[in-house]
C-alpha cells in the first residue's frame, strides 16, 4: 500500500542538503575571497565600487569592500560578519581573516568530497586553532613600555605597518605621528567617542592637523555674528537645545502670469487685503495685537538676559539661534552657534563639563562648561569653532585635507584602522613581525605537530598548516614576485628557525621583519585566527539550506468583504 505524501513545508520552499550542500557554500565563500584577494598587503590594489545610489567609494579595506557589496548568499554573509567583528575589535586584518576562512575551506574541500565527516574536521581544526594561539603567545615579543621614548617609538611602527597598505602609504609617517599623538592624548580608557574627524575639501594631505580639543565646523549664522568674539579665555560655556528665535509666518505659493493688466490687478488686490486688514486692526484695537508681539519679545530676551547674567560667554545650541539673539550676543561681547550637530554637541559635553539644558531657569556651575581657550580660525576655505584645555575630558579632533571626497574618506576609513591598531598596542604591548612572517612560523609549527598526529586529524592540521601560507604567497602576488620562489627560502628559513623572517616587498626578497620594524599587535592575529576557524566551522557544520519564499501580501477579510480582492 503506497505511504501518503506529507508535507510540512511551504509550497515554493526551496531546499538543499548534504555534501554538495557543504560544497556549494564553500564555493560561494571562495567567490567572496576572490573579490578581495587583490587588496592585501602594501602592493594591494584598490576597488571602485558604485552604490544603488550612484555613490562611488575607493577602498582597499576588505570589511568596507564586503559591506558595500550587498551580499545575499546566506553562507558567504559569514564572510561579512567576520570581517565587520574584526574591524571593530581590533580595526586591522579585515582581508586576512577573509583569505584565512577561505584557504581553510578550500583545503576543506578535497576531504568532504572524499567523504570524511564535517565533525572530524571541525574537531581537528579547533585543535590546531588552540595550538596556532598559544604558538603566538609563546614567541610574541613584549616591549617594556615604562620609557615614553621606547612606547612611542612601538606605537608609531604598529602605525605604520597598518598604514602601509593603506593609499596614504607615502605619508604614513605623518600620519603615524598624529595617530599617536591622538591616541595618547586620550586618558586611560581611550574612549573612540573622544576623538573627532572632521574632513576640509582642498589642500594637501600635509597641511591635515591635529588639535588637542573639540573643533567642528561654523555654523550658519546672521549678519551680527561677525561683531561676536572669535577669541575667549576661560569663558563659560552654556549648551541648548531650545530655539532662540522669533517665529515668523511662512507662505508659499506661486502665481504665474502673461501679461501686465494680470500683475496691476494682483498688485491692487493685496493693496486692498492689506488696508482692509490694517482697518479690521484699527478698529478691534491695535493694542491687543501690540500685546502679543510685545509678550513674543520679552520671553526671547528674557531668555537672553538670563544667559547674560549667568556669566555665560559661549551658547552652543542644537536649534536655531535668530539675528535678533546673535545681535544681542555681539553686543555683549558673547558668542553663539545655532544648529550644532550633536554629536559635536555631546562631544564639546563630555570635554567641557555642563549639561545639555532645554530651559535658562537657574544656570550653575554644574550646568555650564568651561574651557581654557575659545576660539575661531580658519583652515582651508572653512572656518572652525576650537575649544582647546578642556578640563572634564581629554579629546583630540583630526581635520583632514585632500582633493576630493573619495579620497578623504578613504584616509579616514585607514586612520580608523590606525587609531584601533595603537590603541590595542597601548592596551597589550606584545607584538609579533608582520609580512606574512607570523604566518610562516605557525605553519610550520603546526605541520610538524601534525606528523605526531595518528588518525585523519593528521591530514587536517597539515592542510591548515599549509592554508596560512596563503597570507605571504598574496602578498607577494599583489607585488609581482615570483610566490613559489619567495615561498621556497620562507620555508628554507623557518626551518632553520629564523621564525621572524617574511616577504621583504621593497627588496623583493625574505628578511628579518622585526629587525625592519614591521611589527603589528600580537592581539590582531589571536583575533584573527579564532574568528577565521570559527566561521570556518560554522560554514562546514551546514549540511542543509532551506529558504522560505516571499509571503504575497494576502487581502485582508475587510477587503474581501467590500470585493476588493
Amino acid at each position: 500500500m503506497q505511504q501518503p505524501m506529507i508535507i510540512i513545508l511551504k509550497e515554493g520552499t526551496d531546499s538543499a542538503q548534504g555534501k554538495s550542500q557543504v560544497l556549494s557554500n564553500i564555493s560561494a565563500c571562495q567567490a567572496v575571497a576572490e573579490a578581495i584577494r587583490t587588496t592585501l598587503g602594501p602592493r594591494g590594489m584598490d576597488k571602485l565600487i558604485v552604490d544603488s545610489h550612484s555613490k562611488a567609494t575607493i577602498s582597499n579595506d576588505g570589511a568596507t569592500i564586503l559591506k558595500l557589496l550587498e551580499i545575499i548568499h546566506p553562507a558567504a554573509r559569514t564572510l561579512v560578519d567576520i570581517a565587520k567583528s574584526q574591524d571593530a575589535e581590533v580595526g586591522d586584518g579585515t582581508t586576512s581573516v577573509v583569505l584565512l576562512t577561505v584557504e581553510l575551506l578550500k583545503n576543506s574541500r578535497t576531504f568532504i568530497e572524499d567523504g570524511m565527516h564535517p565533525t572530524i574536521i571541525i574537531r581537528a581544526i579547533r585543535k590546531a586553532t588552540a595550538l596556532a594561539i598559544k604558538k603566538i603567545k609563546e614567541i610574541a615579543v613584549h616591549i617594556k613600555v615604562d620609557d615614553p621614548k621606547e612606547q612611542r617609538a612601538l606605537l608609531e611602527k604598529c602605525a605604520q605597518t597598518t598604514l602601509s597598505s593603506k593609499l596614504i602609504a607615502r605619508q604614513r609617517e605623518f600620519f603615524a605621528k598624529m595617530v599617536v599623538d591622538t591616541v595618547l592624548m586620550l586618558d586611560d580608557l581611550l574612549p573612540l567617542n573622544m576623538i573627532g574627524i572632521k574632513k576640509v575639501i582642498g589642500g594637501s594631505l600635509e597641511e591635515s592637523c591635529l588639535i588637542s580639543g573639540v573643533a567642528f565646523k561654523k555654523t550658519f549664522s546672521y549678519a551680527g555674528f561677525e561683531m561676536q568674539q572669535k577669541k575667549l579665555l576661560k569663558p563659560k560655556i552654556a549648551l541648548l537645545n531650545i530655539e532662540l528665535e522669533l517665529k515668523a509666518e511662512r507662505d508659499n505659493a506661486e502665481i504665474r502670469l502673461d501679461n501686465v493688466a494680470e500683475y496691476q490687478k494682483i498688485v491692487d488686490a493685496e493693496w486692498s487685503i492689506l488696508y482692509d486688514k490694517l482697518e479690521k486692526l484699527h478698529l478691534a484695537g491695535v493694542k491687543e495685537y501690540q500685546k502679543i508681539v510685545d509678550a513674543e519679545w520679552s520671553i526671547l530676551y528674557d531668555k537672553l538676559e538670563k544667559l547674560h547674567l549667568a556669566g555665560v560667554k559661549v551658547v552652543l545650541s542644537k536649534l536655531p539661534i535668530g539675528d535678533v539673539a546673535t545681535q544681542y550676543f555681539a553686543d555683549r561681547d558673547m558668542f553663539c552657534a545655532g544648529r550644532v550637530q550633536e554629536d559635536d554637541l555631546r562631544r564639546t559635553q563630555k570635554a567641557c563639563g555642563g549639561a545639555i539644558i532645554t530651559t535658562v531657569e537657574n544656570l550653575s556651575e554644574q550646568t555650564l562648561g568651561t574651557s581654557e581657550v575659545f576660539e575661531e580660525i580658519q583652515i582651508g576655505s572653512e572656518r572652525y569653532n576650537l575649544f582647546t584645555g578642556c578640563p572634564k575630558a581629554k579629546t583630540a579632533t583630526m581635520i583632514l585635507r585632500g582633493g576630493s571626497d573619495q579620497f578623504i574618506d578613504e584616509v579616514d576609513r585607514s586612520l580608523h584602522d590606525a587609531i584601533m591598531i595603537v590603541r590595542r598596542a597601548v592596551k597589550n604591548d606584545s607584538i609579533v613581525a608582520g609580512g606574512g612572517a607570523i604566518e610562516m612560523a605557525l605553519s610550520r609549527t603546526l605541520r610538524d605537530f601534525s606528523r605526531t598526529v595518528a588518525g585523519k586529524e593528521q591530514l587536517i592540521i597539515a592542510a591548515y598548516a599549509k592554508a596560512f601560507e596563503v597570507i605571504p604567497r598574496q602578498l607577494c602576488e599583489n607585488a609581482g614576485f615570483d610566490a613559489t620562489n619567495i615561498l621556497n627560502k620562507l620555508r628554507q628559513k623557518h626551518a632553520e628557525n629564523n621564525i621572524w623572517y617574511g616577504v621583504d616587498i621593497m627588496r623583493e626578497d625574505v628578511s628579518d621583519n622585526f629587525n625592519a620594524a614591521v611589527w603589528e599587535p600580537a592581539v590582531v592575529k589571536i583575533n584573527a585566527i579564532t574568528a577565521a576557524s570559527e566561521a570556518a566551522c560554522l560554514i562546514l557544520s551546514v549540511d542543509e539550506t532551506i529558504k522560505v519564499p516571499k509571503s504575497s501580501a494576502e487581502p485582508s477579510n475587510a477587503a474581501k468583504a467590500m470585493n476588493m480582492a
